[in-house]
């Protein structure tokens, strides 16, 4: 049984999250605020309750009524105008046997004072209380009341209503409460606006979509055959993947290079160029401590800004096996679809001397067929030691009968079998693309010839390719070498580009004679390493 993950919005979590801990934040202040203004408010009250009766205890009026013992009706007056003017719950004047001698219910006086709290006061020590009396609970302030030598004569009572310490404590925590509650609110708004913030800036994606996006962005990029690696505006490496890592690790590259600037870790990078000029560079040739890679850098762009670079390469050898198997397969499609034309067209001619019964001409039209037929192949196999190679003119041959050339191949000399099947695939690429070149350039000639002549000799192979075309305007000359550069249209341009790449690769040279109206003539001559000879 299968459990369900619960995945809320991004927009929940942080205003709950923000909520939960302001909602504590508040609370706990609350409470530290609460119990602090209480004590205040606490300790306010009884020091007013103090200075009323300290205020009440010095008073001559009340020192002078309470020794003579009859003027009772001066204390009442007197506490009552203070009374009334401090806002108290009571103010009583009490003689040294607790005989009250004024208190806010007339009747009262000239009794007993009640609570019990009085009898410290009594012996002459000024405190604070609370306690249930004839007014009901209250806060009490007790202080001595002493004549002028000395001597302790009664004691003043002041009490302020618990009712009413309670009520200015309510009050505060309701105002503190108030401002709890729009604390709350402003916490809420603000989850809100940094919820709807955050998921801008995420493109509107919640978290489970960013993670499961990263598990799979990190899947693929490690899954890929090409090496992937991936700078930072500021040249830094963010990513390298596991091709990447492995090609690295054959050129001797063993460290971690993320967090390292590009510079330290390939110093003949070019990415910083790319982050330079924000353009891409596809399909360069890298060398990396010898080993070759085949290299497409992109600049990252984001709003018009380019905020890093993404280089994605293969080891060049495995590049080259897949161009050696496409060659042969293209080589072998094309020469079968050629000689298979070629042999549909004889067909329809023996099929014609057939039907005419010309019997003698059909007999020798079939022998000049098979002996022109054995005496290329004869001459391709005798002169030319590598199979592929003379399978690959073969098929030429045929292609350019049926564009209607007149293609001459002339071996001066054997060519024996090249040491390593690169060099079988850097001649069919330098001959098929300067073949294909010249038979194309010459689709609007009247004469159409080809001639090619290889020579091998002392260690080198020459080769000569030369066509009856057009020529290559003097204008041009120069550009027809660059990758991608063509007067044919887009997606061209890359024939002699690659012959000039592969003669490089061999170490040899081009040269190019071209006159207008006149034909073309290249000249290539290229080191020959031959099958089974010594290389010290």
């Amino acid at each position: 049984m299968h459990t369900q993950r619960f995945k809320f919005k991004l927009s929940t979590v942080i205003i709950f999250f923000v909520c939960l801990v302001v909602l504590v934040s508040l609370m706990i202040t609350d409470l530290l605020i609460s119990n602090t203004v209480s004590e205040n408010i606490q300790k306010h009250q009884e020091e007013k309750a103090r200075m009323v009766s300290r205020s009440i205890a010095t008073s001559h009026i009340v020192i002078e009524a309470l020794e003579d013992g009859r003027k009772t009706n001066e204390i009442q007056d007197y506490t009552k105008d203070i009374q009334a003017a401090t806002d108290m719950m009571f103010i009583v004047v009490m003689d040294m046997n607790g005989i009250r001698k004024s208190h806010p219910n007339p009747d009262q006086i000239g009794k007993h004072f009640v609570g019990g709290d009085e009898k410290e006061a009594l012996k002459g020590r000024e405190y604070v209380s609370s306690s249930n009396g004839t007014l009901g609970k209250s806060l009490r302030a007790f202080t001595p009341i002493y004549n002028v030598i000395g001597e302790q004569i009664g004691v003043a009572a002041v009490g302020i209503a618990l009712e009413s310490v309670k009520a200015a404590l309510g009050k505060s925590h309701r105002s503190i409460l108030t401002v709890t509650i729009l604390g709350l609110l402003v916490g809420i708004i603000g989850a809100v606006l940094l919820a709807k913030y955050i998921k801008r800036i995420l493109f509107g994606l919640e978290p489970f979509a960013i993670a499961k996006i990263f598990v799979e962005r990190s899947t693929m990029l490690q899954s890929v055959h090409e090496g992937i690696i991936a700078v930072d505006n500021e040249q830094t490496i963010t990513l390298v993947n596991r091709s990447a890592r492995q090609i690295f690790k054959k050129a001797g590259l063993s460290k971690d290079p993320v967090g390292m600037k590009v510079h330290e870790f390939l110093q003949s990078t070019r990415l910083d160029q790319v982050l330079e000029k924000g353009k891409p560079e596809l399909d360069e040739e890298q060398i990396i401590n010898g080993v070759s890679i085949l290299v497409n850098r992109v600049p990252l762009i984001v709003k018009g800004e380019v905020v890093g670079a993404i280089s994605t390469f293969r080891d060049k050898t495995d590049v080259n096996q897949l161009a050696e198997q496409l060659t042969g397969v293209k080589t072998y499609a094309e020469a079968l679809r050629a000689q298979s034309h070629e042999f549909m067209n004889r067909l329809h001619v023996i099929l014609g001397m057939v039907q005419m019964k010309c019997y003698d001409e059909l007999s020798d039209y079939i022998r000049a067929i098979v002996g022109h037929h054995n005496q290329e192949l004869g001459n391709m196999a005798q002169s030319i030691k590598d199979p592929a190679l003379a399978g690959f003119l073969m098929g030429k041959l045929s292609y350019a009968r049926e564009e209607r050339v007149a293609f001459n191949i002339e071996v001066h000399s054997v060519i024996p079998e090249p040491a390593s099947p690169k060099m079988t695939h850097e001649l069919i690429t330098i001959l098929g693309n300067l073949i294909d070149n010249a038979i194309e350039a010459m689709a609007d000639s009247i004469d159409k010839t080809l001639d090619v002549n290889l020579q091998y000799s002392g260690k080198f192979l020459t080769m000569e390719v030369m066509d009856s075309g057009p020529g290559i305007p003097n204008e041009i000359q120069r550009n027809v070498l660059e990758k991608g550069y063509s007067t044919k249209g887009e997606n061209r341009g890359y024939g002699l580009y690659l012959v000039t790449k592969s003669i490089e690769n061999l170490g040899g040279e081009m040269t190019i004679d071209s006159k207008s109206l006149l034909g073309t003539e290249i000249h290539i001559t290229i080191p020959y390493e031959v099958k089974g000879e010594s290389h010290d």
